[in-house]
């Protein structure tokens, strides 16, 4: 009997295949079935890419929360290596008078130790002459090599606040290094009023090989599209400047 128990010649029970083909029809999903799985299955891994997703953002918030206290200047800094002339191709401006073009800076390393840097850079003054102003920075070093705090002395110290602080955030000391600055801190820990120079070996801006590197740095700063090109045309070599003596007490 098709389907059904059998009995052989020797008293076996037989179960016929077409038994067994039923029983399988019977377990066999449905395509409605089919459907909700894989339904269940795509809400699932859609689930994982948004939390995934959800993740990556987290870090990323975290990694750049504007607060000055959590910026990462140059790892292993070394002071010796970033002496020398250093031309400012890029600058993101602060509140106030400040360097307008043609700026560079000429750091130096004394046998003590202490770094001392020589500026200049085109200014504006009252609105109406441009003059070359030459300034004189000292550094006094703190716990984290790559981060100065810089005094102003001579025009600078009328021009500027009269200190700083000078921070490396990034140098590969023969090409390119990121200088960054926060004035003023806000009550969010953000700060309210900072500036920042690129700057580069070479008057004539950076390679195109360091130029991801230093887009990416300024992200990491939260200053990304806030920096204006720094023109170099050889003012300071062919105008006067703006010299006043040191008062260095």
């Amino acid at each position: 009997m098709k389907g059904r128990l059998a009995v052989g010649r020797t008293g076996e029970v037989q179960v016929s295949r077409s038994h067994y083909a039923t029983q399988a029809n019977c377990i066999k999903p449905s395509g409605k079935t089919r459907g909700s799985l894989q339904s269940a299955r795509s809400f699932l891994v859609t689930r994982m890419l948004l939390y995934a997703v959800a993740l990556c953002l987290l870090a990323l918030s975290w990694a750049n929360d504007c607060q000055v206290a959590n910026i990462q200047v140059m790892q292993n800094f070394d002071k010796t290596q970033y002496a020398g002339v250093w031309y400012a191709v890029g600058k993101k401006d602060p509140e106030g008078l400040f360097l307008l073009d043609n700026i560079m800076a000429n750091f130096t390393v004394a046998e003590n130790g202490h770094m001392t840097a020589n500026a200049m850079g085109r200014v504006k003054i009252f609105n109406q002459w441009d003059l070359c102003a030459n300034m004189f920075a000292t550094f006094t070093e703190t716990p984290e090599p790559a981060k100065f705090r810089m005094k102003y002395w001579g025009a600078a110290s009328y021009l500027q606040t009269g200190n700083d602080e000078h921070w490396v955030i990034d140098t590969d000391y023969y090409n390119y290094a990121i200088q960054y600055s926060c004035r003023l801190t806000d009550a969010d820990g953000t700060c309210a009023d900072s500036y920042s120079f690129i700057f580069s070996r070479y008057p004539g801006g950076l390679r195109p090989e360091d130029q991801n590197v230093v887009t990416r740095k300024k992200d990491e700063i939260c200053l990304l599209g806030k920096y204006r090109r720094v023109a170099h045309t050889g003012f300071c070599q062919n105008s006067e400047s703006l010299n006043l003596p040191l008062d260095q007490q």
